[in-house]
């Protein structure tokens, strides 16, 4: 499948809208296998006004939320087509681990990759990256709904 999907290409896949889609563009997207997205923070988050004020930091859940909601765009786009109809619920997360803080102005790079694909399930690792350094990691699991 390549790559190039823009935020609109990525609001087809996933359910969340503004304020909580949590990425902007997938750059590599191999289906089954790995996927590699970005994520443009600005000063204008909202969620910045309170966490926090005079030293905005983004709260690390928000960037497992985005390597999840990457893990949800390649899993999506690993199912056969006439499987897609479904929603993809976030289940556990494992591992999780944050080296450095990200800020306005960061560009997080998610790379997700497809552990394992079950009918029902799917479990995958992802990195953020900021500037080539490692920000955090962690293990996800989800489940894929029914039609």
């Amino acid at each position: 499948m390549g790559s190039g999907y823009a935020i609109k290409d990525i609001l087809k896949y996933l359910p969340h809208r503004y304020p909580f889609i949590m990425i902007d563009r997938v750059l590599e997207l191999e289906p089954e296998k790995r996927i590699v997205t970005l994520k443009n923070v600005t000063i204008n988050e909202p969620f910045f006004q309170g966490h926090f004020p005079d030293d905005p930091i983004m709260p690390g859940v928000l960037i497992l939320e985005a390597m999840a909601q990457s893990a949800g765009v390649l899993t999506y786009l690993s199912l056969p087509a006439d499987q897609r109809e479904v929603l993809i619920y976030f289940m556990a997360i494992e591992r999780a681990k944050f080296r450095r803080m990200v800020v306005p102005g960061d560009q997080l790079r998610f790379e997700v990759e497809i552990l394992k694909l079950r009918r029902k399930a799917v479990k995958g690792a992802g990195k953020a990256f900021v500037d080539g350094h490692l920000v955090a990691e962690a293990e996800m699991m989800a489940s894929i709904g029914e039609k």
